[in-house]
Order: structure tokens, then C-alpha cells, then sequence
């Protein structure tokens, strides 16, 4: 067992700090908001800290998941950040979904401590974080990974080590594209049905025993066949996400042209007071059957 730090207590970190210390670590947690730091210790034990630095003293992991690349700086460097707090040797593992390039920095800084750092975004969402079958895809040194490997398996399935720093960020986006283009199908699938007059649960049984079969399909038809969206993944992460993913491809050449297009229909979802709604709500942009 370890002493570990976890540094982000949102929907994804604090059932994640949670596994850690349920499997036997010795975690200490920080959160920008205090009162849930002091939550979390009430309910699931450990300890909190009132910076990164603090919270980091000593950990041979220090855990990370927060927003975006600006909350990732703020809680690495400076004199409060993690880094300033950890020993020589400690590894750093990073669940934030930021680019590829912060993660390539942040890498060079750690080394610059004699710190190891890994970059190691989650799929999965909330339900995937709460029931500890996240899938982790990293990027870092070998070394780093066969340590730090056993400790984030507390709350995933699935942990691969991707390529050197950056390849885990890499690996995100290219989830992320998936993801899109395929509510983006089953949006005008499930509108398609429903303008020719199919019962879109009954078509949805069969098709999803075949080719077209998907982890959205199954997990997200029935609430978009309802119209429920007040859950899961928003919108507003999805489009931070795009956002990362089309600034990437900028960079090194690639063509989305269907993400691209999927990340004007979010924006539209957004502009309609959805931004909160999860990502499967695409299809409120289609007009329902007529009568």
C-alpha cells in the first residue's frame, strides 16, 4: 500500500480518491473548495490538505484531475503546487483531459525535480469513476508507469501505457473523436425511426446485436428516446475536449471534418441552455416526427 495524494475532488476524482482509499492506501486529498475536501475524510476516511504542496508532502503518487490546462499549471508549479512539495523519485499521474503539449511541459518540469510524470486521462464518465471500472491510457516513461500501474488499477479495468509523455493526451482525443461521430449517428438513427413510424426501442433491440452495436447505444438510446440528458458527461467538457482535439489536428495535420461539424451542433445544444445536458442531448437539435 501507499501514501498517495489526490488533487481534485469533482465527479470523477472524489469517487476515485475514494477506491484509493478503500483498497488501503494512505491518501490525503486537496480540493479548491475546502468544504469538500472535508466531506470527502468524512466519509471515506484519510486526510486534507490546504494546498497541492501540503497535500502532496511525502506521497510516493500524487493523483490529479481537475479542468483544464490553467488548473493543472495551478496545482503542479509554483510555490504551493504539487511539484514543490514532492521527494525525488515520486510520480506524478495526471487524469486531467488537457493536450498533449501540457502534459510534454509538465513532463520536462517534473524531470527537472527528479520527479516522474505521467499523463493518464480516464474514459468511462461518472458511472465509470463511481463503480471503479475506468479505462486509463497513458503517457510517460516505462518506469514511472510499472510503479504507478498497481495503485490507479484501484479504479480501473483497463490501464495501457500508450508511448512516451503526451501519447495518453493523444489517446483521449482519439476517444473523444469516437465518441462524437457516434452519438452524432445514433442521434439521426433514433430520429430517423422515429419518423418512419418504428417503435425506436424495438429497432434499437435488434440493430445493437449487430455491426452498428455500441457502448452509446446501449447505455444512452433509452434516455434520448426520452429525453432525459440531466446526467453524464456535459457538453461543456465535451466541447473543452473538442476544443483540444481540433487545436491538435491543426498541429499536426489531421482532417475531422465530422468533428468538426459534431462541435457546431454542441455549441448549438449549448446555445439552447444545454451546456450542462450530457452528450447524448445531440439529438434535441433534431426536429421530432410530425403527428
Amino acid at each position: 500500500m501507499a501514501k498517495v495524494a489526490f488533487i481534485g475532488l469533482g465527479v470523477m476524482g472524489y469517487p476515485m480518491a475514494g477506491h484509493l482509499q478503500a483498497k488501503g492506501h494512505d491518501v490525503c486529498v486537496y480540493n479548491r473548495t475546502p468544504a469538500r475536501a472535508q466531506r470527502w475524510v468524512a466519509e471515506h476516511g484519510g486526510s486534507s490538505a490546504p494546498t497541492p504542496r501540503e497535500a502532496a508532502a511525502g506521497a510516493e503518487f500524487v493523483m490529479c484531475c481537475v479542468g483544464n490546462d490553467d488548473d493543472l499549471r495551478s496545482v503542479t508549479l509554483g510555490v504551493d503546487g504539487a511539484f514543490a512539495g514532492m521527494n525525488p523519485g515520486s510520480v506524478f499521474v495526471d487524469h486531467t483531459t488537457a493536450s498533449a503539449q501540457v502534459a510534454r511541459e509538465l513532463a520536462v518540469q517534473a524531470a527537472e525535480r527528479e520527479l516522474g510524470f505521467l499523463d493518464a486521462p480516464v474514459s468511462g464518465g461518472q458511472a465509470g469513476a463511481e463503480n471503479g471500472v475506468l479505462t486509463v491510457m497513458v503517457g510517460g516513461e516505462q518506469a514511472f508507469y510499472g510503479r504507478a500501474e498497481p495503485v490507479i488499477a484501484a479504479y480501473a479495468r483497463m490501464v495501457r501505457l500508450m508511448g512516451h509523455s503526451g501519447a495518453g493526451q493523444l489517446t483521449k482525443m482519439v476517444n473523444q473523436i469516437c465518441i462524437g461521430g457516434l452519438l452524432q449517428g445514433l442521434s439521426e438513427a433514433l430520429h430517423f425511426a422515429q419518423c418512419a413510424g418504428l417503435d425506436g426501442h424495438a429497432a434499437i433491440d435488434v440493430i445493437s446485436k449487430g455491426a452498428a452495436q455500441s457502448w452509446q447505444m446501449e447505455n444512452r438510446h433509452q434516455s434520448m428516446l426520452e429525453g432525459r440528458f440531466d446526467f453524464g458527461f456535459a457538453v461543456d467538457w465535451m466541447r473543452k475536449d473538442f476544443g483540444i482535439v481540433l487545436d491538435e489536428a491543426r498541429h499536426n495535420g489531421a482532417q475531422l471534418p465530422v468533428t468538426a461539424l459534431v462541435d457546431q451542433f454542441y455549441a448549438e445544444v449549448q446555445a439552447a441552455g444545454g451546456g450542462r445536458w450530457d452528450t447524448s442531448s445531440l439529438i434535441t437539435r433534431l426536429k421530432p416526427a410530425k403527428g
